[in-house]
């Protein structure tokens, strides 16, 4: 849980919160996320997620089309000993980070996402979040 404020710097590294870095542990992975951010997966909510994937049927354009996507911008990570990251520079520039980011905690992974995609997203979401919670009451929350 939480938003954090962070900057990536030129060589494409950024501090990844010290709330975060012990659910994700030594080695997580970064993807292509939804809404043009960046998913963050520990390795076990990575295998969980993997294990689902695969049993979409691969006679379907859009599982092959979804799969693809997720997968081919999958990469492993490690922090270094300042707790930053390396983002590599096409999940970079598919997430348009360029300095100023914020950094998310979302039940089961991270989210990376530019200040001002985030802002836009924030702002369209926030106007109809009575209305979301609305469609989404019959999951008993």
């Amino acid at each position: 849980m939480g938003e954090y404020q962070h900057t990536i710097d030129d060589k494409g590294r950024m501090i990844i919160p010290a709330k975060f870095r012990d659910e994700l542990g030594e080695h997580f992975v970064i993807t292509r996320g939804l809404d043009n951010c960046l998913f963050v997966y520990p390795q076990n909510e990575w295998k969980m997620i993997e294990q689902k994937l695969k049993t979409l049927p691969f006679t379907r354009s859009d599982a092959r089309a979804f799969t693809r996507f997720f997968f081919s911008g999958a990469i492993e990570c490690e922090l270094d000993k300042q707790g930053r990251v390396n983002i590599a520079a096409n999940l970079r520039q598919y997430a348009v980070l360029q300095k100023d980011c914020v950094v998310i905690g979302v039940s089961n992974r991270v989210e990376i996402w530019s200040k001002e995609k985030w802002e836009e997203y924030f702002s369209d979401s926030e106007a109809s979040f009575n209305e979301i919670a609305e469609k989404i009451v019959d999951f008993d929350l």
